[in-house]
Order: C-alpha cells, then sequence, then structure tokens
C-alpha cells in the first residue's frame, strides 16, 4: 500500500476517534501515535489531513451542507462523514494533490470503512464539490 494512502487510512482513524470522543484533535493527536509504529512520512501526513480538516471544520461542513441533499451531517455515519470531510478539505485546500486521486482515494475509504452505498455516496457528494466549487468537468 502506497504511503499516501496509508496516511489517508490513519487520517480518518483520526478523524473517526475524534468525532466520536468530541475529544480536541490536537491533545489527541500525540497520543493516538504511541500506540502505533508508522514511518514519519506517513504520520506527518496523515496528522497534516486530520489537522487541516480540524481546523476549517467549519467551511468544511458548510459545503458537504450545500451539496448533500437530504441528509444532514448527523444523520450521516461516522465514517461517510469523515471521508467527505477529508476528501473536501483535499480538493479545497490541497492544490498539489490531483481532484481525481482525492476522490477515488475517498471512494475507496469509504468502499472499505463504510456501509454498501458508502462509495456511490461519497462520490456523487464529492463530484458535485468538484464540479460546483472548482469549476470543473472532472470526467470520475
Amino acid at each position: 500500500m502506497r504511503k499516501r494512502t496509508r496516511a489517508r487510512e490513519w487520517a480518518i482513524k483520526l478523524l473517526y476517534q475524534a468525532d466520536i470522543t468530541k475529544e480536541d484533535l490536537r491533545v489527541s493527536l500525540g497520543e493516538f501515535w504511541l500506540e502505533f509504529n508508522e514511518s514519519d512520512d506517513v504520520k506527518d501526513f496523515a496528522g497534516s489531513l486530520a489537522l487541516g480538516v480540524h481546523k476549517n471544520l467549519k467551511k468544511i461542513d458548510k459545503i458537504i451542507k450545500k451539496y448533500a441533499l437530504n441528509w444532514r451531517l448527523e444523520r450521516m455515519s461516522v465514517i461517510d462523514r469523515n471521508v467527505l470531510r477529508m476528501a473536501t478539505y483535499e480538493l479545497l485546500f490541497l492544490e498539489d494533490i490531483p481532484p481525481k486521486v482525492s476522490i477515488n482515494e475517498a471512494i475507496d475509504l469509504a468502499k472499505k470503512y463504510g456501509g454498501n452505498e458508502s462509495g456511490k455516496f461519497v462520490n456523487g457528494i464529492l463530484d458535485k464539490i468538484y464540479r460546483t466549487e472548482k469549476g470543473s468537468n472532472l470526467d470520475i
């Protein structure tokens, strides 16, 4: 598995933990890595993703709500909600990552950790976000 793919999995686990426990991610981040042996590159990217989502959470959630028609964030599964948050962060704040990569990685995470329809659900919302917020015609 590629380092960034592994880092995204760790970031989802960090975001999931913060969402469930309601603890400050900045505080729990250091403690989190004490339990897991991972390379510094993976830790750094995972941490930057999770902290980026944390820092921009209000803006990210507002954008997701805009495109998740008939869905309240609170009603989404914790996994789907956090996969959407992380991928939205990548799409809107990380110019060095190709949008197609961010979306495909998010779909894979949703399929792996979410429910039967999670991949389609995440894909539909991220596609709308990317096409509208970035004004692109990304062919996924």
